[in-house]
């Protein structure tokens, strides 16, 4: 089954395609309950930047469920070390944006001879992936599309609806909003940071070296950032930590040589972050710290906010990104590997 693309109003009013159609997919859950699938796990799998993608959906269904057994992996990890509870009674959302991704199509080919229900997402509408799905969707990307299209926020939201039709969710109607509301908010923070950023880049143009610190659902954006916008794409050292973690060993490489970004969510885990800020502004060198309570994340409903966050980064973090590559004169699209010799 393909997933319908309905016709809506964003909040600017003006008409749009929607990549996910919440109906069209509670249809789906149920015609598969109807032949007797009774949903137990939801597996995420997916490579890279698609796995974080991923990231926010599986912190949102672990924190949210009460009855759903939930679990991240690496494509070619699910594949080789295939978790004993993938069956008919699970529903497994894949991701690749390319729709091609080797692993990410066997990962899909196996947990759908497991019986497992499968969706799929890619921007690729001849992908090799979306034919070993139960449910695809085609998911939008580019300069011109809504964060609400996009793949972390699709997935987000395949995850809310599979909550509400197997145990009911209570925060649904704030979620619904926030998910309405969340496009215009970010490109309210990208035109903010923008002029910030371009400082950042500047001053950074030689620097080799970058931590990136996050928590909650942001995590997994600290992670692809680190390993995806600075080390393939501009071929930096990076290292991610997470806050919770940073005072159990990782703060003692502090000092005033090493470079830190901070993603502050605005939520659960901002006392993580606020308690690694303080040390860092005290004994750090440069510290860059994207707060997003101050670039209005707030406006959201205080119980969905949380799993919010990494869509507002991600954006944000693509500000600063495309500003180190063009001080540093290197193309974002630029690989010596990646496409280019067999691995």
């Amino acid at each position: 089954m393909v997933g319908r693309c309905p016709t809506t109003s964003g909040t600017d009013g003006v008409k749009r395609q929607s990549a996910f159609n919440p109906e069209s997919f509670s249809d789906a859950l149920s015609a598969a309950e109807a032949k007797g699938q009774q949903f137990e796990q939801v597996y995420f799998v997916a490579c890279g930047a698609s796995l974080a993608d991923l990231y926010p959906s599986r912190y949102f269904l672990d924190r949210e469920s009460r009855q759903l057994r939930t679990a991240g992996y690496s494509s070619n990890e699910f594949v080789h070390a295939e978790p004993a509870a993938l069956n008919h009674g699970s529903l497994v959302v894949v991701c690749s944006h390319s729709g091609g991704t080797a692993e990410t199509v066997q990962a899909a080919k196996l947990a759908r001879e497991s019986g497992a229900f499968v969706v799929t997402l890619t921007h690729n509408q001849q992908s090799d992936l979306a034919p070993h799905s139960d449910y695809s969707i085609l998911y939008d990307w580019g300069e011109q599309s809504r964060v609400d299209d996009n793949p972390m926020a699709v997935a987000l939201a395949i995850s809310a609806e599979t909550l509400k039709r197997i145990e009911g969710y209570v925060g649904y109607t704030d979620f619904r909003n926030a998910m309405e509301q969340v496009n215009n908010l970010v490109q309210a923070a990208r035109e903010r940071v923008r002029g910030r950023s371009e400082e950042f880049a500047a001053a950074s143009a030689d620097e080799s070296l970058y931590y990136v610190l996050s928590s909650g659902a942001s995590y997994g954006h600290a992670r692809s950032f680190a390993g995806s916008g600075l080390m393939e794409m501009q071929w930096l050292d990076a290292s991610a930590i997470h806050t919770g973690e940073f005072f159990h060993g990782p703060f003692e490489i502090t000092s005033r040589a090493k470079n830190f970004f901070l993603l502050k969510n605005e939520g659960c885990t901002r006392p993580l972050d606020q308690r690694a800020e303080d040390f860092l502004r005290q004994y750090a060198g440069q510290l860059e710290v994207i707060d997003a309570r101050q670039l209005g994340i707030s406006a959201l409903a205080a119980g969905v906010v949380d799993y919010f966050n990494p869509i507002l980064f991600y954006s944000v973090l693509c500000e600063y990104r495309d500003a180190l590559a063009r001080v540093r004169r290197h193309p974002i699209d630029t690989r010596r590997y990646m496409g280019k010799v067999d691995y």
